[in-house]
Parts: C-alpha cells; structure tokens; sequence
C-alpha cells in the first residue's frame, strides 16, 4: 500500500513539507485546493524532491476548462519527470456557479467527459492525432503547431478522480487510473458500494482492476486533540445531505437529518456532541502508531492500494506522521 502525506496549504510550506514527507517513507504528497491554487505549490514541491509522486487533491475541474487543465498538468508531467498524478474533484454546484461563476449540469457526465477530452488533447499534443473532440460539453477542434508543447517522455499523467456517489464512482472506473475516496467512509461502505461502482466502470472500459488504485483520505487520531479534531469534522460532513448514504448503510440515517437542522441554525457545538463513539469509531483509527497501523492494515488491506492521514484542522507537517510510516511499513514486513 502507498503511503501519502498532505502539504500544508501554502507556498512558504511546499518544499519544506514536500522534503520531509520524502525524508519521512511517504510514497506520494498531495496539495489541495481550498485557500489557493492546487498546481503551483506542487511545482515547488518537485524542486525539492526526487522520488514521491506529487498531485493535487483534488484540483476543481470544473472551474477550468479541459484544455487549462491539460497544459497544467503536461507542464508539472514533465517537469517532475513523470511524478505527477492529476487529481480532479468537481465541488459541488453553489461553488461552480456563485464562486466560480462557470457552468454546471449532470456533473457525473460532465467529469467523464472532461477526462476523455484531456486524453484526446494529450494524444494530439504526444503521439500527432489530430484534435477533433466534440462532446455534449467541451469541443476542441483547433491546435497548431505553434501552441503544442513538445510530446513528453513520461507519457501523459494518471488521472484520479475524487467521488462520493456510486454513479461518480463509477465514471472514475471507467475513465481514470485511480480513485480519491472521499475522508467520510467505513470500511463496509468501501467493500460493498465504492468496490463494486468501480469495478462497474471498469467492465463498462473492458478493463480489470489491474493498475487502478483506490486512494483514501482516512481519519487517523493519535491523541485526544486529534480525536476531538476529527468529531467534529465528521459532524459537519455528516450534516450534508450527499453524504446521507454512508450513514444509511449503518442505520445512522437519523443522524444526518439531526445535524442539518442544527447546521442551519449555526450550532456547530451541539452537532459535535451527536457524533457518538460508535461512529467515530467506525469512521476513524484511533490509538498509537502501532495501534492505528495494525488497524488500518486490517481494514483496508486488500481494498485500498494508498492511504492518506487525514487530521482535519490545521494541517500538520508530515512529520508528525513518521512514526505511524514506519509502524505501517514493519507491520508490511
């Protein structure tokens, strides 16, 4: 299983944190796109790297076009010597049309769609094909020598997908090289509903399993803070109508209408104390480094190829993680 770190947002942190999760074991490390731009700190990380993979996760496609997008991520391909792995989300419809003011519709076709046009614009750019994507949403139909970038050595980069619903699920089996599981998930929900979406998309593609990687964002506490950190963080997404199915599966239903009502009057506090032990438990590895080690090779093992630590908040260096990388990797030993 791959081990990923976070970067912490912002530039000053990129090299530093980028440095330390390469120094720490970590496989790969990840920006996100929040506060600022996904792309730009991961090409100051690769500055100060030369073996973890870096992508963003994820980078918001749908406030770009698949032709920005595509030169990004050609440039970041080449320029960490094809470490880079294009992680894309599509937020959710307020966020594209109020803060973005961009276009939205049927995101699960939209995103399939976007992807397919990102492989058309790289075939074009690397092997000579001539740029002719026409779809329900993008068209592009014009590239001149004069603004193709040189084919790159490293081919073009893994696509990831971020996704909550089986139907998005499904489009990053059948489009993309890997999935971004979003941080509210159980081990049963994993195994009985994203497995199986996936591995529909990938028969809908005539292709295996084979190559395609699930990753996780998954709650990991290591002290009471931390434990305290991640309630909560469950307690907001939990209140999102969205994610509704992760807690039907358990029978926890009821929960996610609780915590709306009290979202809606602002009483943040009051949605933390109904977030009892069992689901957090159920959705967070709690304990030493050795203790959340054991767990999470027990749980995901076999269902997931890479893992993120997620401790929501404020972000901490990668390093705060080394102990828990080097309990993973003996207990893989």
């Amino acid at each position: 299983m791959k081990l990923d770190a976070r970067l912490r947002n912002g530039l000053p942190f990129a090299a530093a944190d980028a440095r330390e999760a390469e120094e720490a074991g970590f496989d790969g490390a990840w920006s996100s796109e929040n506060e600022a731009d996904a792309f730009l700190p991961l090409a100051v990380a690769a500055t100060a790297t030369r073996r973890i993979e870096l992508g963003p996760s994820v980078a918001i496609a749908f406030s770009r076009t698949p032709m920005t997008v595509a030169y990004l991520a050609a440039d970041l391909q080449r320029f960490t010597e094809g470490r880079f792995v294009l992680g894309l989300g599509s937020q959710i419809k307020p966020h594209i049309e109020k803060r973005f003011s961009m276009p939205w519709s049927r995101p699960a076709a939209r995103m399939r769609e976007f992807v397919l046009a990102l492989r058309a614009i790289w075939r074009c750019w690397d092997e000579g094909e001539p740029l002719r994507f026409e779809g329900e949403f993008y068209r592009h139909t014009l590239m001149t020598p004069h603004f193709s970038p040189p084919a790159s050595p490293h081919g073009p980069p893994p696509v990831y997908l971020a996704a909550v619903g089986p139907l998005r699920t499904e489009v990053a089996g059948e489009v993309a090289d890997g999935l971004l599981a979003h941080p509210f998930l159980t081990v049963d929900y994993l195994r009985d509903v994203v497995g199986p979406a996936v591995e529909r998309g990938r028969a809908k593609a005539g292709a295996t399993m084979e190559g395609f990687e699930i990753g996780l964002s998954a709650f990991v506490a290591l002290d009471d803070a931390d434990v305290e950190a991640v309630r909560r963080q469950i307690s907001f997404y939990g209140s999102t109508p969205a994610y509704r199915p992760v807690l039907d599966l358990h029978g926890w239903g009821d929960l996610q209408a609780e915590l709306n009502v009290l979202s809606k009057q602002g009483r943040w506090d009051d949605m933390v104390r109904l977030v009892d032990d069992e689901v957090l438990s159920a959705m967070c590895v709690i304990g030493s480094p050795g203790e959340v080690a054991a767990e999470l090779a027990r749980r995901y093992g076999g269902l997931a190829q890479r893992i993120r630590f997620n401790r929501p908040g404020e972000v901490p260096p990668p390093g705060r993680f080394a102990e828990l990388v080097d309990a993973l990797r003996s207990s893989a030993t």
